[in-house]
């Protein structure tokens, strides 16, 4: 069967997986505890939740640069050859020409030092302004990143949870399937010991009846492989054990229903997510247009300076003779006048940008179409195969039955009976096949319109 091979398929993975788990409890879920329990356990949902924190965080980080900014300086320096400054010697005896000599002076003390706070605060910045937008919407980009990831966990969990309700039938459907050959088994063994019957034909039977077995065991770890692949996609401890609540009669699933629904680019988060780099980019765009504006801080500052011959006095912070203090206050005023065309080059590429990402909207908007139209019509097809195979199950059925009624009036043969039945057999596989093979082409089809269901 093909629901065998997916489901065998996650079994490496499952078993790889297994020695990761750590708690352990017991769970009756139906498919919304399921998905409830993703969005909270799922690895991919937490680091979505943690990118959100972490975009909160950078947009704190942004707002913080409007606050004053305060810093305090001290320190603290023993010069061991002081600075000297040569001058004209005529300065200080008219007797001697104009630059004939010079006079070597030390200016400053053995020791020096110097205390302060100081203070700025912006009051103009025009890229400030416009980067406090982008930050939000950078931040609205990171939920609208874990909405596509609790869309995605919705696909996956939805998907395991169908396996597992489709192979619990198949079980049933085995289980019943064994019932009625050990029935068959036990009439014709009967019938045999009677002489009513050949040995080949009880032979024929003992054989499928064998195969049966067989395929029971098989059915029963495809269940639980299938929920051990559901755990796992909802992010639960492999040794929590998992009871589905439900079966597929008690789903609501509105086939007909969707069919009818037409498909709208703005339920898509891609198309979404898309809109949002678009704003972004047209907000770095005026951030690099702002850049030209002037910026104007407001600066304060006060401290103390001082400068001895010996290194005790330092010490003597409340001397004022000894410890001098500064105040000032003002504004600062950046002014750009040319960068090299730096800013231009940033918005020739901010434009470049906005032409990329037009494209791209194009493109995702056929890609959605397509998209739709695909799903649309490989659920159609799941749909009609559905109800064919679930129509020949009925008959094969109806063919076992009259052929069991013939061989239990002795015209018919035992032959005939193990043809059927494994005509039968074939017709179930078939219908949960297709039934499979519908649940996922559903799955994929509300995906592809933006419907998936997420509470």
């Amino acid at each position: 069967m093909k629901l065998y091979k997916s489901i065998i398929l996650a079994a490496s993975i499952f078993v790889t997986l297994s020695a990761l788990g750590q708690d352990s409890g017991d769970h009756t879920f139906t498919l919304q505890q399921c998905l409830d329990y993703a969005y909270e356990h799922n690895q991919n949902i937490i680091i979505a939740n943690l990118e959100i924190d972490i975009s909160k965080a950078k947009t704190g980080e942004y707002l913080s640069a409007g606050f004053p900014q305060i810093d305090a300086s001290a320190n603290f320096n023993k010069n061991f050859i002081l600075r000297r400054t040569f001058v004209d010697a005529s300065n200080f005896d008219p007797s001697i020409p104009a630059g004939e000599e010079l006079l070597e002076l030390e200016f400053g003390t053995p020791y020096d030092g110097d205390m302060g706070i100081g203070l700025s605060q912006m009051i103009f910045n025009g890229s400030y302004f416009v980067g406090v937008k982008a930050s939000k919407t950078y931040q609205s980009l990171s939920t609208k990143e874990h909405i596509k990831s609790m869309i995605d966990v919705t696909e996956s969990v939805t998907k395991a949870y169908y396996a597992v309700l489709v192979n619990q039938m198949l079980l049933e459907t085995v289980n019943s399937n064994y019932q009625r050959l050990d029935s068959l088994l036990r009439e014709t063994t009967i019938m045999h010991e009677s002489g009513f019957a050949e040995l080949l034909d009880l032979n024929r039977t003992k054989v499928e009846y064998n195969n049966i077995k067989t395929q029971k065991i098989n059915s029963k770890r495809a269940v639980d492989i299938s929920t051990g692949l559901l755990k796992f996609q909802m992010g639960m401890p492999v040794e929590q054990k998992l009871t589905i609540a439900e079966k597929l009669s008690d789903l609501e699933l509105n086939f007909e229903e969707d069919l009818k629904l037409n498909y709208s680019y703005n339920r898509r988060i891609e198309y979404s997510i898309l809109e949002t780099n678009r704003q972004l980019t047209e907000l770095d765009m005026r951030n690099n247009k702002a850049q030209y504006l002037p910026k104007i801080d407001l600066v304060a500052s006060w401290g103390m300076n001082t400068g001895v011959a010996e290194f005790s006095k330092l010490g003597e912070f409340g001397n004022n003779k000894v410890w001098t203090d500064y105040q000032l206050a003002g504004l600062s005023l950046q002014l750009p006048i040319f960068d090299g065309l730096y800013k231009a080059k940033k918005i020739q590429q901010n434009k470049l940008q906005l032409r990329q990402l037009e494209y791209q909207r194009f493109m995702l908007e056929n890609s959605i179409q397509r998209e739709v139209d695909q799903m649309r019509t490989t659920f159609i097809m799941n749909l009609d195969l559905l109800r064919s195979q679930d129509e020949n199950k009925q008959l094969a059925e109806s063919v076992y039955n009259q052929t069991k009624i013939k061989y239990q009036e002795g015209v018919g043969t035992n032959l005939e009976v193990i043809d059927a039945d494994n005509a039968f057999k074939q017709a179930q596989s078939n219908y949960l096949n297709a039934l499979y093979d519908a649940l996922i082409a559903y799955v994929d089809y509300k995906k592809a319109l933006g419907i998936l269901k997420i509470d």
